[in-house]
């Protein structure tokens, strides 16, 4: 019987798992020998693509007449910076008594990407080859993942998308980033005072870049919009304000005049309208008054890039500071696999769940968190998640959502202040799924003066429920980092929430058909704003979203589709385009500006290849590269689309620009 071999994508990992199987064996130089096992591991990528200069020396040097640069046959090489470490991993590949290879690389597309690259380059011949899929590094996935692991040919489709994504990043990066370059590098480098400049194109960076620019300058083109508001107060003791809209039965309703259906565009307007208005104000009547109980469920589950939203909003850290914290706590045993995009769990582990409840209510996580799983073992909260939103296999491609194991506690006191919230950040999350709806008073008043109409509402909060849990308390909160604007927000929102206290109370003793006192109409001007700058958080969410930043949860998850890049790489991305100096990000904030070279940068694509701005364009390339893992279309169909449009692209710009192919 030979040897096992073990390979991982990190040290780390592969020494986790050397300690879960038992491999008592000698530290060698790169791995971890013993009778049964050799424990070896890849540090990141170990081969790479080579640049065209390697199938030709003459395309070291650009030129118009080589671009397009499509190679028959792509060519790798071992990076020279880990080049000991890929001898070390091609030699144990191909030892002799070495019979079977458990593949053990993160479980995803990129991980896929990086053994195969080494199995290939190695030329390790046909031995038996496993592939190991984990959502955890916990002793139990680890154990389950190599006694369930399945053929490697298994992951083929997987493996195929993950080189097809290589290969169309390269083939878009490398020509259309030298034809730009070739046709407008010296009047950037003119405009920019450099002596040369090179552009720098991406698939997804550059759609990015686009979507960070245009936000730029529609913030820059605003002009500001006054119109004016109608607002009543209006109470026989206590009084409310209410709001007038133009309904169908308006004078108004669908007027010229108006900016929007409570406000005009002109105060004279405005101002003639309330006279009229208050001539008949002793006939203001209670028309409708509804009460309702509102329920309001709590949130899924944590994705990656939901998690590195809230941390950014939060804690002000970029997206790549967030998954590095995230890693690093999956890599301890507390958390789940992070590089997701579900937000819901399978069904398997939602069976087992209890595990993952037992083992935090044994922990000595902090005294709030213990104080909520209390709560739920006094109330006997149901853990039976099978018929809720919060378990959908159909919703599940590579891993589930971003839970906490229920294990790793070994690991958790010595974690820093910032590791440690964000871990309990996940572990609110998931217990907010078994506490019960939070649920308001709400009642809702419309008021008529004639044919016109006035709207009051409040909204009082009459059970907490799942918000306990989910509410932080501001002392074990102390890394957030509140801006102005959040502190504001947070005065606003104390302000609305006392006032819809008042105004529940008010409410309550009215009745339809009511008269009620006017005792004022008048005018509240306000202001058009502009939209908001992105934050590295925010843009992480517009590019799952396919470039659209949609605020509400529950649209947004009804809209997901395939986005713009990968939960694994978004971050990366951002962090690129900072390095090559297209945007900034503010330290403090995490807000996304562009700067004078992206803008230059982004009005060269916009006039030569407008729809590499596209992220529809972009998305719909991440899809087909989805569909190529789901076996829903080949790897040869997708590389003849990818080819076509690159030459199609290139040769007709090339023609139009200099009439030349």
């Amino acid at each position: 019987m030979g040897k096992k071999v073990i390979i991982a994508e990190k040290p780390s990992v592969a020494r986790e798992f050397a300690k879960v199987l038992k491999v008592n064996g000698v530290n060698k130089d790169g791995y971890i020998e013993s009778d049964e096992y050799i424990v070896t591991w890849c540090v990141g990528h170990l081969v790479t693509m080579s640049y065209p200069e390697v199938y030709d020396e003459k395309l070291k040097f650009w030129n118009l007449r080589t671009i397009p640069f499509i190679p028959q046959e792509y060519k790798y090489e071992v990076i020279e910076g880990v080049a000991k470490q890929f001898n070390i991993v091609s030699s144990i590949l191909n030892r002799i008594d070495v019979d079977l290879i458990y593949v053990c690389t993160d479980s995803g597309r990129e991980g896929e990407y990086i053994y195969r690259l080494v199995d290939n380059m190695a030329g390790c011949p046909n031995k038996e080859k496993r592939r190991v899929w984990i959502d955890s590094q916990t002793e139990e996935a680890i154990l389950e993942g190599i006694n369930n692991a399945k053929k490697l040919d298994e992951y083929n489709s997987l493996s195929d998308s993950a080189y097809l994504r290589a290969k169309e990043d390269y083939l878009i990066g490398i020509n259309f980033s030298r034809l730009l370059s070739l046709i407008y590098g010296k009047s950037l480098a003119q405009n920019l005072g450099e002596e040369r400049s090179v552009i720098s194109i991406g698939r997804v960076m550059t759609c990015v870049l686009g979507m960070v620019v245009k936000r730029e300058r529609e913030i820059r083109n605003f002009k500001k919009v006054s119109f004016y508001k109608i607002q009543g107060s209006f109470g026989n003791s206590d009084t409310f304000v209410a709001d007038w809209k133009s309904t169908q039965n308006s004078k108004y309703f669908e007027s010229s005049k108006l900016y929007n259906e409570s406000g005009f565009k002109e105060k004279k307007v405005a101002e003639e309208f309330i006279e009229e208005l208050k001539k008949e104000s002793n006939k203001a009547v209670i028309k409708e008054i509804s009460k309702k109980t509102q329920k309001e469920n709590p949130p899924l589950l944590f994705n990656l890039a939901e998690l590195q939203n809230e941390c950014t909003k939060r804690y002000k850290i970029s997206p790549d500071e967030t998954l590095q914290v995230v890693q690093f706590l999956y890599e301890k045993k507390l958390v789940t696999y992070p590089r997701t995009d579900a937000r819901v769990l399978s069904t398997a582990v939602a069976k087992e769940i209890s595990k993952n409840l037992n083992g935090l209510a044994k922990s000595d996580i902090n005294p709030d968190i213990k104080k909520h799983i209390d709560t739920m073992v006094k109330e006997k909260y149901k853990t039976n998640l099978l018929k809720t939103k919060y378990v959908n296999d159909s919703k599940i491609t590579d891993h589930y959502a971003i839970i906490p194991t229920g294990q790793g506690f070994e690991n958790y006191k010595s974690l820093d202040k910032l590791h440690k919230n964000i871990y309990e950040l996940i572990v609110r999350r998931f217990l907010s799924i078994f506490f019960p709806p939070a649920e308001y008073n709400k009642v809702a008043v419309t008021i008529g003066i004639g044919s016109e109409e006035f709207f009051a509402n409040g909204k009082v909060r009459k059970k907490s429920g799942y918000l306990d849990v989910m509410t932080i308390p501001k002392q074990i909160d102390e890394t957030e980092k509140g801006s102005k604007q959040d502190n504001d927000e947070k005065t606003v929102k104390t302000k609305d929430e006392q006032e819809n206290k008042d105004n529940i109370e008010i409410f309550s003793i009215l009745k339809k058909g009511q008269i009620i006192e006017v005792a004022d109409i008048y005018i509240k001007e306000g202001e058009t704003t502009p939209p908001n700058r992105y934050s590295s958080g925010s843009m992480i969410l517009a590019m799952e979203n396919a470039g659209k930043l949609i605020e509400d949860e529950e649209l947004r998850e009804q809209i997901k589709g395939s986005g713009i890049g990968t939960s694994a790489t978004r971050a990366e991305i951002i962090k690129k385009l900072q390095n090559i100096g297209y945007i900034e990000a503010n330290n403090k904030t995490q807000i996304l500006t562009s700067t004078k070279k992206g803008e230059y940068v982004y009005d060269i694509v916009q006039s030569s290849m407008p729809d590499l701005l596209n992220p529809k364009l972009t998305a719909s390339w991440e899809k087909g590269l989805n569909m190529v893992a789901e076996n829903e279309i080949s790897a040869d169909e997708f590389m003849k689309k990818l080819e076509n449009y690159v030459r199609t692209k290139i040769v007709k710009f090339k023609k139009e620009v200099y009439g030349i192919i």
